[in-house]
């Protein structure tokens, strides 16, 4: 039986999911609670001044985010103790000029983003989303969240008369010339502008104070619990907002110790995080390098404090599935609801050592949940995470875990109920004296 408790914090995810159908939406929330939890947001453009006990966060752009909750002793005895992210999920981005008529239809030219499980977003009710950048009176640039609630666009299959083989052979899909979204009927002459017409009237401004914008598609179906005891959750973007969730959720809850807590959330994992807001970024190093400086201390506490640190990345890990039980490592198939999965590679595509793998399992064993490794078949190469990047970048010891899931990259993922209960604990438990 899944306990109501367990229910309730996968409601929790699912609410945090359904308001955040981009990165910089998820980094709204984010911002939003923190601010609710007494956190005060410094820029980096301001001189900084800490001191132990403050509560800040620092914004990257519209979708990176950094929270620390200053610990009691100075730096370089007690070190950081951090979580990671991501903010990205897999899907759709409009192109700069998307507007375009083909077959007597409107229909909105898109860019692929990571590695979408493609055939799962055909035939879905889907919104848009992003940021759009206006102007003011002053002609200064602003930056809005926007989010379209009604299914505006639809990528249709073909019909099985016109593809009869596609069930046997596979359904085999063109980027460029399959995927374009149809927006509406073509008008007699079309109107060119209205995707503008759209987006201004969603905000409530004038068409000629856009500027420009960054578009996604989204799934507008919400996520929900599902199987016969509610044990599984069903939603858009599991991978990777049931982390960030969860890791906030643990943050905010905790109270402040002797070391110094840290989440950071990045955008772009899902394309090799090389951006400036991404894990391959100076973000976190630079706040580190200035909690320090602003603190009064010494740049070679820095040093000193990141030798007594430790980064817990927090990524989706893969479910064993039933019907392709030949695709997993046999000794090592990890299991929904059976607790945190600590990701392991040879190769170090994740980052996971021996003794950061040690280290995690004493956290899950204080804090009374299960917990399980994966490793991928000898014969099959696997995805990554910001682990590495971090963990090279920062030199501090670092483990990749994650929650068991199935249909990774899918417009609609699944995960276990009672999993990001178990993940909240051990993150509460990780951030402990």
């Amino acid at each position: 039986m899944i306990e109501e408790i367990f229910k309730q914090s996968a409601r929790e995810l699912l609410e945090f999911i359904e308001q955040s159908p981009t990165a910089a939406h998820a980094v709204g929330q984010v911002e939003s609670q923190l601010a609710q939890a007494g956190f005060r947001m410094y820029s980096e453009q301001d001189a900084w001044l800490i001191n132990p006990g403050d509560r800040v966060m620092v914004k990257r752009q519209e979708s990176g985010i950094i929270a620390v909750k200053m610990g009691k002793k100075p730096l370089l005895e007690s070190g950081f103790k951090i979580i990671g992210a991501h903010t990205d999920s897999p899907g759709f981005r409009l192109k700069p000029r998307a507007l375009m008529q083909k077959g007597g239809y409107l229909q909105l030219g898109v860019e692929i983003y990571g590695g979408p499980l493609l055939a799962t977003w055909l035939d879905r009710d889907l919104g848009l989303a992003g940021l759009v950048v206006i102007k003011d009176e002053r002609d200064s640039l602003r930056t809005m969240l926007l989010k379209l609630e009604k299914p505006v666009v639809r990528i249709s299959m073909l019909p099985i008369h016109l593809n009869r083989e596609v069930n046997d052979l596979g359904l085999v899909l063109n980027k460029q010339e399959h995927l374009a979204p149809i927006l509406g009927i073509a008008g007699e002459p079309p109107d060119k502008n209205c995707l503008e017409n759209l987006l201004a009237g969603k905000l409530g401004i004038a068409v000629d104070r856009l500027v420009d914008w960054e578009l996604g598609l989204f799934d507008l179906q919400p996520g929900t619990l599902a199987g016969l005891d509610d044990e599984f959750i069903i939603s858009a973007r599991i991978d990777n907002l049931a982390m960030c969730q969860a890791a906030l959720a643990a943050f905010l809850k905790s109270e402040a110790g002797t070391a110094t807590q840290v989440i950071v959330f990045y955008d772009n994992e899902e394309i090799g995080s090389t951006s400036a807001n991404g894990a391959g970024s100076s973000f976190l190093r630079d706040v580190l390098t200035r909690l320090v400086s602003a603190g009064r201390q010494k740049t070679e506490d820095l040093f000193r404090a990141l030798a007594r640190s430790f980064f817990i990345s927090a990524d989706g890990a893969h479910a064993v599935h039933p019907n392709y039980i030949d695709k997993y490592e046999k000794e090592h198939h990890c299991r929904l609801n059976q607790g945190p999965v600590i990701k392991i590679n040879a190769l170090k595509k994740y980052a996971t050592t021996a003794e950061s793998s040690a280290t995690f399992i004493l956290i899950c064993q204080k804090a009374g949940v299960p917990f399980q490794k994966f490793v991928n078949r000898t014969d099959m190469a696997g995805g990554s995470t910001i682990g590495p990047t971090v963990a090279a970048g920062l030199g501090i010891p670092t483990v990749d875990v994650g929650n068991a899931m199935l249909s990774m990259h899918s417009i609609r993922e699944m995960s276990g109920t009672a999993d990001h209960l178990h993940m909240i604990r051990v993150f509460e438990e990780f951030f402990k004296d």
